[in-house]
């Protein structure tokens, strides 16, 4: 974390020149605070003093990210590793926890994972140039959510074409609605749109509209050479 240090001169500017070279960067990085100002003296009968300031480093994307998030595990009481991989170019943020019981961190459907990734995106972006998308995973919880998600899309799919019937979705947050959204765009039976508002909104698995018109022994038919396709 970024600390206060001190710093003194013959005058403020001087305290400042030194700070600068000290830590090894440039004026636009750090934040600075008059300590007390430099004095001549009066007759000669005090001394005369340096002016004395204190300056910290500007905490960069990463550096806030890191900080925030040690803080909150410290306050959890949990031991991790923290991995950041922050791509300036494509302005996204990649963040891998690693520790003992990271079930306690996924929480329930991931809520508690999303909630922190929330977070943390708050504190990446308050004084960002351009929006940063953040992403915080750990034991790879996102990419097993992403296939769980895509096979109940394909499940539900398939009960919507088999009953004929719509199946509502229970609620989900607007990245997981997406996965569902994004499995079945291609599908040739169904749609999908979503219903409600945050924090319920829900997919809603519907038949198409040519579909439902296209009854008899052709719907059978081509519903069960997709299906072959599909294994």
């Amino acid at each position: 974390m970024s600390e206060w240090k001190e710093f003194s001169g013959k005058n403020v500017d001087e305290a400042l020149t030194e700070a600068l070279i000290k830590l090894e960067t440039t004026s636009d990085k750090v934040e600075w605070e008059v300590i007390e100002k430099e004095s001549n003296g009066i007759l000669g009968i005090f001394s005369k003093k340096e002016a004395k300031i204190r300056v910290k480093l500007k905490k960069n994307s990463v550096t806030a990210a890191r900080d925030f998030l040690l803080e909150v595990f410290e306050a959890m009481q949990l031991k991790v590793d923290i991995d950041i991989d922050y791509n300036e170019e494509e302005s996204t943020m990649d963040i891998d926890i690693k520790g003992g019981d990271m079930g306690i961190l996924i929480g329930k459907r991931g809520q508690t994972l999303d909630s922190l990734q929330y977070l943390t995106s708050l504190v990446v972006n308050k004084e960002a140039k351009s929006y940063i998308k953040v992403k915080l995973d750990t034991e790879n919880y996102r990419e097993r959510r992403k296939e769980t998600l895509e096979n109940l899309a394909r499940n539900i799919a398939h009960k919507v074409k088999r009953t004929r019937r719509k199946v509502v979705l229970e609620p989900m947050n607007p990245y997981e609605r997406r996965i569902i959204h994004s499995a079945l765009q291609s599908d040739k039976f169904v749609e999908t749109h979503s219903e409600g508002e945050e924090p319920y909104r829900k997919v809603v698995v519907t038949l198409k509209h040519d579909a439902q018109n296209y009854g008899g022994d052709g719907y059978k038919k081509n519903y069960r050479n997709e299906r072959r396709r599909q294994g």
